[in-house]
């Protein structure tokens, strides 16, 4: 690995930083995650990303891409989650378009493909079902083919921004008397298709984010399905690759620990400033360690992209790391800060840092579950990157 910039890329992470400052507008803080009025924001400032050519800039030109470097992507990707701005990787940027792009088919990449990279159309994931979260090949949700069609019956649950997507991108089971990872099928499900219900799940924040849908006798064409029939899992597998493969937990670990330390400095305790107890300094110093060793795990990621190569345990330990490293800060957040750490009202002025530690220390808990809990990537790393037999 290479863990220096070339001056080129260093002049482009200015770039994408003025970029940032010029034209992402941050929802006003009475906006929630998921709300109305956040969704809005972030459409906006993706279609400015779309304009620029930066929403797809990794994509190759054909697909609606700019063809720029996998560095160049996480140069971008490390830059939005510092700056808490949408970094284009939502489901169909980093999960659908790629994944059509080695499996979809002429007429679905020339469909969909276009309408991603412009920032037209938004997408949510039917994976996880009420029984087969961690253990997703047992997923029950059937399509029958009915002449050119497709119908669909069933759950989906956890399914983040449903109420706002246009499409879905759903595994069923197609042949319930094969083994389970072989009878199941991959559909492209149109978010108004008749039969759809999308329910609201609320998290302990009060905000909507996730959702339960529902599936009634939704009938989707054929023509829908991306890859072969009964062989959907082996699409799935090859999308989670690319979601298991983020970089923004090392670049928002790190803002959030550089705000810490900055209160700390300015915050007189009992015994004088709180930056001065060992505790604190010996705390913030160990977490800016820790989000140093989760950058490097995810450049090493990247760099294996950039060389052709596929991560698969690496990038499952990127994403185990990066994923605990932010409940660690959370939870040191809320040590630091002390009892108004409870205090989670952006809008309270008495509220430290605006109360952002008291939400991340209840946001960050489903980090460890969501794409994979740290368990899965815990048996993947020891199965395929330390090569250990299957308990």
């Amino acid at each position: 690995m290479e863990f220096t910039f070339s001056p080129e890329q260093e002049a482009f992470r200015q770039r994408v930083r003025q970029f940032i400052q010029e034209n992402w507008t941050p929802p006003p803080a009475t906006a929630r995650p998921g709300d109305h009025i956040t969704n809005e924001a972030e459409r906006e400032y993706e279609k400015r990303l779309a304009r620029h050519g930066w929403l797809t800039m990794a994509w190759p030109k054909e697909y609606g891409g700019l063809g720029a470097s996998h560095m160049e992507q996480l140069i971008f990707r490390e830059e939005s989650g510092y700056a808490g701005a949408p970094g284009g990787g939502g489901q169909g940027i980093s999960m659908v378009g790629p994944c059509l792009m080695v499996h979809g088919s002429d007429e679905q990449k020339r469909y969909h493909l276009p309408k991603i990279a412009s920032g037209e159309v938004h997408w949510g994931q039917g994976f996880s079902e009420p029984g087969s979260g961690s253990d997703l090949a047992s997923l029950q949700t059937r399509a029958v083919r009915d002449g050119d069609d497709f119908v669909i019956n069933g759950q989906k649950i956890w399914t983040s921004g449903a109420h706002h997507a246009d499409w879905f991108h759903v595994l069923t089971r197609t042949n319930p008397d094969a083994p389970k990872h072989r009878g199941i099928s991959y559909f492209l499900v149109d978010a108004k298709s008749p039969g759809i219900t999308v329910r609201p799940l609320i998290n302990m924040l009060g905000d909507h984010e996730f959702n339960e849908v529902f599936f009634e006798d939704v009938r989707v064409p054929a023509a829908n399905m991306m890859g072969e029939e009964n062989r959907g899992w082996y699409v799935a597998t090859t999308l989670l690759d690319f979601e298991r493969s983020g970089v923004n937990w090392s670049a928002s670990g790190r803002r959030q620990v550089e705000e810490l330390t900055a209160y700390a400095r300015s915050t007189r305790g009992p015994k004088g400033r709180v930056i001065d107890d060992p505790g604190a300094r010996n705390g913030l110093a160990n977490l800016r360690i820790e989000v140093e060793v989760s950058r490097l795990l995810s450049y090493q990621v990247v760099w294996m992209q950039s060389k052709g190569k596929i991560p698969n345990y690496e990038a499952s330990m990127s994403k185990a790391y990066g994923s605990e490293l932010g409940q660690r800060v959370a939870n040191f957040g809320m040590k630091l800060i002390g009892l108004n750490s409870q205090r989670i009202d952006a809008n309270d002025p008495g509220a430290p840092l605006r109360g952002a530690f008291g939400r991340a220390y209840m946001r960050t808990v489903p980090g460890t579950i969501a794409a994979g809990t740290s368990e899965v990537q815990r048996n993947i790393i020891a199965t395929r990157g330390l090569g250990l037999p299957r308990g």
